[in-house]
C-alpha cells in the first residue's frame, strides 16, 4: 500500500483558524484547585503578572530563535516565562522527577510523548476543536493520545533523505535521477567509488530512525500506535543490500559495528569526501553549509513500494497539572502561530509542521532554501504510518532491537533472513512488555 501524507495547497492558509482577536480565543477559566474547565474566551487580563516555565532542550541555533519569540510573548501578555533549558539526555528523565514530585512544569519542547502521555493537557478545549487542521496530517498523528485527543502541538520536523558529494559525482561523470529506485542509488554510488578512488560509495547514520526510512519505501514498519507491524520478508528485502554493502567494503561496516547499539553518526565520514551519498535529515545541512568544502546537494529519496523519507521531529506541549493550563496552551498556540513558526524554523534550520508554510516562506538562506525545498518536496510523499511509527510509544525500542539485529549481520553472527522474523517476536513481546 502506497498511502502518502497530503499537503493539498500548502501555500494557502487554512481557512478554520483559530480566532485569537482583541484579547479574544477559545480558552478555560481555572477555579481555586487549579483545575480547568473549557469555555468559549480567554482574557489575557486575567494572567497579568503570571509566571510560565518552559522546560527546554537546545539543539544550538533555536535558542536565539525561540528566545526572541517569548520575548514577544511576555511582552504581549504581561507575563514572565522561565526558559529551564536542560541537557538534552536528561529531558526525559527531569520531567519525569518534576511529575513525580508535584512539580510539573507548564510547558515542555519534547522529541517523544510516549512517557508523558496521561501527563499531557489536550489541547483542543483551550484553543478549538479545528487546532489540528492548522498542521499536516502526519505530524498531527504523533501528536494524539489513545483517545484521539490532541496532546501536543507539532513545532518542527526532521526527515531523512540522502545527501550527494556533487563534486565527486561531477568528477565521475555520473548523473543524479529526478526519480531513482535504491539498486540505482546504489550503482550509482559505486561507481563514483570506482571512478574517483574515493573510500565508500554510500554511508548512513548507525540509526534505526535512518533503517526506518528504507523500511518505510518498502512498505513495513516496525510499529504503530497499537503495537508491531514489522513484515519480516519485507523488512529482509529492504535491508539485505545494507548488509551487503558493508560486507562487500562499499559502506563503513567498522562505523557500524564499533558503538553497541548507540546512535552514531556518519556526517564526519561525508565531510572528509570519504563518500559521495549520505543518508541522513535536514539537521545536517547547517553544518554542511558551514563546514562543506565541497559542492553538495539533497537528492530524492529512493523509491521502492514507497517514495519519501522517514520523519522525526519535535512537539510542544502543556500539563495537566500546570498552574495555568489556559495560559500554557495559549503559549503553545502563539509559539506556532504561522509567523512564529517560520522564524523559529529559521533559527533552527527546521521544516515546518504547519500546512500553510512552505520553505519560501521561511527566511533560511538561498543554500539551506534550496535543500530544504527537496526535502518538503519527499514530505508529499512520506507514507503517513512513518508518522505513526514515530510517534508510537513502541518505537524507541522497537528501533533499537533493529539496530542490534542488522549489526548482528555485519558480524556474521545471524543473517537478516533469521534476524528479522526473530526481530519481530522481540518486538513483539518489547509490546506485550510496555503494554502490562
Amino acid at each position: 500500500m502506497n498511502t502518502t501524507l497530503t499537503r493539498g495547497a500548502v501555500a494557502l492558509a487554512i481557512g478554520a483558524t483559530v480566532a485569537l482577536v482583541a484579547g479574544c480565543a477559545p480558552g478555560a477559566v481555572e477555579d481555586d484547585n487549579a483545575s480547568a474547565a473549557p469555555v468559549e474566551t480567554f482574557d489575557p487580563a486575567d494572567y497579568a503578572g503570571e509566571t510560565l516555565t518552559y522546560m527546554y532542550f537546545t539543539d544550538g541555533p533555536d535558542e536565539a530563535g525561540t528566545r526572541a519569540l517569548i520575548a514577544d510573548f511576555e511582552k504581549k501578555y504581561d507575563v514572565t516565562v522561565d526558559l529551564e533549558i536542560l541537557p538534552y539526555a536528561d529531558l526525559v528523565t527531569s520531567t519525569l522527577n518534576r511529575l513525580s514530585a508535584g512539580n510539573a512544569p507548564d510547558v515542555a519542547r519534547l522529541t517523544g510523548l510516549a512517557d508523558f502521555t496521561g501527563d499531557l493537557l489536550p489541547l483542543e478545549p483551550y484553543l478549538g476543536a479545528d487546532y489540528r487542521d492548522q498542521f499536516l496530517e502526519g505530524p498531527v498523528k504523533g501528536a494524539l493520545d489513545a483517545d484521539d485527543q490532541l496532546i501536543a502541538a507539532p513545532s518542527d520536523l526532521t526527515l531523512n533523505a540522502p545527501f550527494i558529494n556533487v563534486d565527486l559525482f561531477e568528477k565521475a561523470g555520473v548523473d543524479v535521477p529526478e526519480k531513482w529506485t535504491w539498486d540505482e542509488l546504489i550503482e550509482a554510488g559505486k561507481e563514483v567509488k570506482a571512478k574517483t578512488g574515493v573510500e565508500y560509495a554510500f554511508a548512513m547514520d548507525k540509526s534505526g530512525n535512518r533503517l526506518s526510512t528504507i523500511l518505510s519505501q518498502y512498505d513495513t514498519f516496525l510499529v504503530d500506535r497499537q503495537g508491531a507491524t514489522l513484515d519480516a520478508k519485507k523488512g529482509e528485502k529492504a535491508l539485505q543490500p545494507i548488509v551487503d554493502m558493508m560486507l562487500d567494503g562499499s559502506m563503513p561496516a567498522d562505523f557500524w559495528l564499533g558503538s553497541g547499539s548507540r546512535y552514531k553518526g556518519a556526517n564526519e565520514i561525508f565531510l572528509a569526501g570519504q563518500t559521495p551519498i549520505y543518508l541522513s535529515g535536514n539537521w545536517q545541512v547547517g553544518q554542511f553549509i558551514k563546514n562543506a568544502t565541497f559542492n553538495w546537494a539533497v537528492a530524492p529519496n529512493p523509491c521502492a513500494t514507497n517514495c519519501g523519507g522517514f520523519p522525526g521531529g519535535k512537539f510542544m506541549a502543556a500539563f495537566k497539572d500546570s498552574k495555568h493550563p489556559a495560559l500554557a496552551a495559549e503559549f503553545v498556540r502563539f509559539m506556532n502561530e504561522k509567523e512564529n513558526q517560520a522564524t523559529f524554523l529559521a533559527a533552527a534550520g527546521a521544516l515546518p509542521t504547519r500546512a500553510d508554510l512552505t520553505a519560501d516562506d521561511i527566511a533560511y538562506d538561498a543554500k539551506a532554501k534550496e535543500a530544504m525545498a527537496q526535502f518538503l518536496t519527499d514530505l508529499d510523499k512520506t507514507p503517513k504510518e512513518g508518522f505513526a511509527a514515530n510517534g508510537s510509544r513502541f518505537f524507541s525500542g522497537a528501533a533499537t532491537a533493529l539496530v542490534d539485529t542488522v549489526s548482528a549481520a555485519v558480524a556474521g553472527q545471524t543473517p537478516l533472513s533469521t534476524g528479522m522474523p526473530d526481530l519481530v517476536t522481540k518486538i513483539e513481546a518489547l509490546v506485550d512488555e510496555q503494554s502490562q
